[in-house]
């Protein structure tokens, strides 16, 4: 469907394509996995499942002609295979605005390794070294989300909303787990970790990914019983993810460190799913000599399928660079005609007004303690709501938080909301000033200013900031504009449109959400729906 909406949106045929690029490459590393297999005894269903998945991502080309009914011969595109990490280091580096930087690519697993660095110059990437399996930061960071009792492939984020509820008191404990190197690169003390002999397994419930635990009896041994599910959060289990976010950072800046050194670079790009870490992100220019940074909105597995397409573009063709991306708003869009039969089939009352009472109408509803669900333009790609598909609110209301989880999110009451801000107005809010549109990082909020925003400061005073820019993003800039007209603030507290489910997407997923919960407004496009 993706594919679908890409060439429908390009007003092509797939007969008219001359590239494939999957992210993905079943031959890289290939004998290091069968004599890991051997090694490690895997049982006979787990090297299976394997050879059934390598076999499914080699036959892609039948499952293009088979899904697009063509005939045999009618698929002229060449279909590459590229490495996951080399997809991760050219979603990053390819799409940045710099000429020459250093890059790393870091996450759980993808063809057999973890992370990867390298230089990139022009429309060139030069692979410097890598992790492979078993070693990886991103199973560290996952076997500890799993220890803590979060079970869902994903779940890593939550822990990283825990850390700041606790302190960094287990981190001697939680350092056995992994060793740094003398070449800036890691290992895992695997007597800890079971994925060796019982592989990484994924198990779908209900639509919901879970991994099988990768953690042994080792660490339950070295940090006490494992927390269920349903059991209360002690400050015990917020000390360990203040350890495990310590660990991590330490683990990043060490191979950040070393790759600065040895390549002498001042830029970095980073991916891969270690790279969502934005607590983490926003300390690198502090504690590395790297001067600038970039990030891609979807520096996760997701931003792959973009790597492998510029990694064929720029690195096999040799093509010239592209622009840079600057923003992630590359997804569906539907206009007022779409929007207003819609509404019209539903029998759902909705009212239009002039650009300047539109702005002033939403902004009374916000600092009225209203919630509103806001649809405009085209879905953001990536793991954020960057405005286009968002619930806002006012960021001074202290109970905003409450307001919303009750209202709409149900979700735990440790994770934060971000404040979306308007770019010039950084550096009179937080402590670093850096453009951060992909809500990439997480800075320090001034001291004297976290009371004035009291919904999206932290508990340790931070806060995941989205700067925004007019040139970008102007009807989201100038929402906030009004918004700060009328209070001073030049803020709004953003978090993603949905209720515990993917981000919505289409004008009928918005409405559904807006109609089942207890959000004040909805507005979509230049249409205005209040309950």
């Amino acid at each position: 469907m993706s594919i679908q909406f890409c060439l429908d949106e390009a007003r092509i045929r797939i007969e008219e394509v001359d590239h494939i690029a999957i992210s993905r490459d079943p031959k890289a590393n290939f004998s290091k996995k069968v004599f890991t297999a051997l090694k490690n005894r895997l049982s006979i269903k787990n090297i299976a499942d394997r050879l059934r998945n390598l076999q499914k991502a080699k036959d892609i080309n039948e499952e293009f002609i088979t899904h697009f009914g063509l005939k045999p011969n009618a698929l002229k595109a060449k279909i590459h295979n590229v490495e996951h990490h080399r997809s991760h280091l050219a979603s990053a580096f390819f799409a940045s605005p710099f000429d020459d930087s250093a890059i790393l690519s870091i996450d759980g697993f993808g063809d057999f390794s973890s992370t990867m660095t390298a230089v990139g110059k022009d429309n060139k990437i030069t692979v410097l070294d890598a992790v492979r399996y078993p070693h990886s930061l991103g199973l560290f960071y996952t076997a500890l989300t799993q220890f803590l009792g979060f079970p869902h492939y994903g779940d890593e984020y939550k822990v990283m909303g825990l850390a700041p509820y606790g302190k960094a008191i287990y981190e001697n404990e939680i350092q056995q787990l992994i060793q740094l190197k003398s070449n800036g690169l890691f290992e895992l003390d695997l007597k800890y970790f079971n994925h060796t002999k019982k592989g990484v397994r994924m198990v779908w419930a209900g639509g919901i990914p879970e991994m099988e635990s990768v953690f042994s009896e080792e660490v339950i041994r070295l940090l006490g019983p494992q927390r269920k599910i349903d059991e209360p959060l002690t400050q015990k289990h917020k000390d360990i993810a203040a350890s495990v976010q310590s660990v991590t950072e330490k683990v990043i800046f060490h191979v950040l460190q070393h790759l600065q050194k040895t390549t002498g670079l001042k830029n970095i790009c980073i991916a891969g799913g270690v790279a969502q870490n934005s607590v983490a992100n926003g300390k690198i220019l502090q504690e590395t000599n790297f001067e600038r940074i970039y990030i891609p909105p979807a520096g996760h597995d997701a931003g792959t399928c973009i790597g492998a397409a510029l990694w064929v573009y720029n690195q096999i063709l040799q093509k010239p660079r592209t622009l840079p991306m600057l923003h992630g708003y590359f997804g569906s869009r539907f206009d007022n005609h779409y929007i207003e039969n819609l509404l019209t089939d539903k029998k759902i009352e909705y009212f239009k007004l002039n650009q300047l009472d539109f702005y002033e109408k939403i902004t009374s509803c916000l600092t009225n303690d209203g919630v509103i669900g806001w649809f405009q333009g085209r879905a953001e790609f990536g793991p954020r709501a960057l405005g286009h598909r968002s619930i806002l609110a006012d960021p001074r209301n202290v109970n905003a938080k409450e307001i919303i989880n009750a209202k709409i999110k149900r979700r735990e009451s440790f994770r934060p909301f971000a404040p979306s801000i308007l770019s010039e107005y950084v550096n009179d809010y937080f402590e670093q000033v850096d453009d951060v549109p992909f809500m990439e990082k997480v800075f320090k909020i001034k001291f004297e200013k976290r009371a004035l925003i009291l919904a999206v400061t932290h508990f340790d005073g931070t806060g995941r900031l989205q700067t925004v820019h007019k040139q970008t993003n102007e009807r989201y800039y100038e929402l906030i504009y009004s918004f700060y007209k009328a209070t001073s603030i030049p803020i709004l507290l953003n978090t993603s449109f949905n209720e515990n489910e993917p981000i919505v997407n289409t004008p009928e997923e918005a409405i559904d959400c807006f109609l089942r919960t207890k959000m004040d407004m909805l507005v979509m496009e230049d249409i205005i729906i209040i309950k």
